[in-house]
């Protein structure tokens, strides 16, 4: 005589376990994820205010060292004030930087730079305004 088992020998989940444990998964993905991407996007704002501080650091470098300011960013790497122009994150690029000239008659020189990225930071403040 054979014996059956008590259980039945199927192995797997049935629907309805699959259905709570996908119900569970969906309720932690909609607490993290807002969470996330905010952390994503006070992460890049920081790095924009990091990058304009070292730019304008190397603008100030080389104006003490040349009494004149630069032509462009990439006379600060030519320079070896920086080692690349930087990033800008909000922007996505390393070209949409907005280059303010000095005060007075020198025309195609870089006194200042702004973000060329539009809308506000997690502050309130314009990127432009950084």
């Amino acid at each position: 005589m054979v014996k059956l088992p008590l259980r039945s020998a199927r192995r797997g989940f049935t629907l309805v376990e699959l259905l709570v444990v996908l119900a569970i998964t969906a309720l932690l993905l909609t607490i993290a994820l807002p969470r996330y991407f905010g952390a994503i996007d006070k992460s890049r704002y920081t790095v924009l205010k990091e990058n304009l501080r070292a730019i304008r650091s190397s603008i100030d470098k080389f104006y003490a060292d040349r009494g004149a300011y630069p032509e462009s960013l990439d006379e600060l790497v030519e320079g070896r004030y920086l080692s690349m122009v930087p990033w800008d994150p909000i922007a996505d690029s390393d070209r949409q930087w907005i280059l303010v000239p000095p005060p007075g008659d020198e025309r195609g020189r870089v006194a200042d730079v702004k973000s060329g990225a539009a809308g506000t930071g997690p502050d309130g403040k314009p990127y432009e305004s950084l």
